[in-house]
C-alpha cells in the first residue's frame, strides 16, 4: 500500500510556512532543501520540515492539504507546536 504525506515546511520558528503533499517525502524535502525546483520555498528559504501527516488515501491527502492551506496562520502554528514544540527539522 502506498503512503502519501501532507507536510509543512518553515523558514524558521514562527517563520514563513509552506504546505505540500507528496508520495515520496524524502525526495520532496530534499528537493526543497537543495533548491532543485524554482518556486516559493527556494525564493523564501523555506526548508525546515516541521510537521507531517501520513495517509494511504491520495484523495484524503489532497483534501487535508487544501484544508490546511485555508486555515488561519494561528491554527497552523498551534498544529506544528502540538507535534513539534521545538520546531526541530524532522528531516534530520
Amino acid at each position: 500500500m502506498r503512503s502519501y504525506y501532507v507536510y509543512i515546511l518553515a523558514s524558521q520558528r514562527n517563520g514563513t510556512l509552506y504546505i505540500g503533499v507528496t508520495n515520496d517525502l524524502i525526495r520532496r524535502v530534499y528537493e526543497h532543501k537543495h533548491g532543485v525546483v524554482d518556486g516559493f520555498t527556494k525564493k523564501y528559504g523555506v526548508h525546515r520540515l516541521v510537521y507531517v501527516e501520513e495517509t494511504n488515501d491520495i484523495g484524503a491527502a489532497i483534501e487535508r492539504e487544501k484544508q490546511l492551506k485555508w486555515w488561519k496562520r494561528k491554527w497552523k502554528l498551534q498544529l506544528i507546536v502540538r507535534m513539534n514544540p521545538n520546531w526541530d527539522d524532522l528531516f534530520g
